[in-house]
Order: C-alpha cells, then structure tokens, then sequence
C-alpha cells in the first residue's frame, strides 16, 4: 500500500534530526517540514473515512495501516501543509517498522531532540500526540 513512501525506508527518523539541525531557525525548519509532507504518496480518496480520521486534531487528519511481512504500512493524508510535513515526521519514525519496533521507539526523546513541541501551538501539539496515539494503539493491536 505505502510500500512507494519514502518514510520509514529512505528517510529515516535520524535523517530528520540530522537535517533540521543543519537550519538555525525555526522559519526554515517549518519549511523543510512542509516540504517532507510533499513527499508523502498520495492517499487514496476512498480511504478518507470517518474510522481513519484522527480525533483531537484542528487539521483533519486520516490514517491508514497495514502489515506486510510483519511491518506496519501507514498510509496518511490531512487538509493542512505543516500537519501533513509533521506526519512526515512521524512515519520516518514509525512506517515500515514492526508492532513491536514501534511501541519500543521513544517518540518523545525523538520530539525533544527535533525540539518541536517547543515550536508547536498547543492545539497542533496536541493534534500530533493524538496521530502518534492513534498508530501505536494500531501498533499494539497488531501486536
């Protein structure tokens, strides 16, 4: 399904990191941000459900996941440019990784490195905890 996205297999949660710490401000950070959601495979229309919308986010926001051989597949899309590049951020993390990957990875030292719910107003930061609830309640199922 999201076998063509780049997150989670050419752009890794490191590559993130490394990048945004080549940029001294936080106006080009936003924009290198905005540019990893560009990146992201387009999801299909038909996958804009009511069950694949995250809740507590400003922005709509969808979700979809699949195993293939044991790693998750995670399919995003949202009507906002900066959610979709902090859903970038997020699948480098956790796309083609295993349940168990998943749920071992520390999302909030990764955050704190990239010092982002810094930068973030509290409703967007509030948005991007519930995406990263909704894949590792997804993550724990497939468990």
């Amino acid at each position: 399904m999201s076998a063509t996205s780049p997150f989670g297999h050419s752009i890794s949660s490191d590559d993130i990191v490394d990048t945004l710490s080549f940029f001294d401000s936080w106006e080009d950070r936003y924009k290198y941000i905005i540019d990893l959601g560009k990146e992201l495979p387009a999801m299909d229309d038909s996958l804009h459900t009511d069950d694949r919308l995250v809740r507590g986010c400003q922005s709509q926001v969808w979700i979809d996941t699949t195993v293939e051989d044991g790693k998750l597949q995670i399919a995003v899309d949202s009507d906002a440019f900066i959610v979709k590049g902090l859903l970038g951020v997020v699948l480098a993390a956790y796309n083609n990784k295993s349940p168990a990957d998943v749920l071992a990875f520390d999302i909030d030292s990764y955050f704190g490195q990239l010092e982002l719910m810094n930068h973030l107003s509290p409703t967007r930061g509030n948005g991007l905890k519930a995406m990263v609830s909704r894949i590792r309640d997804i993550a724990e199922a497939a468990a």
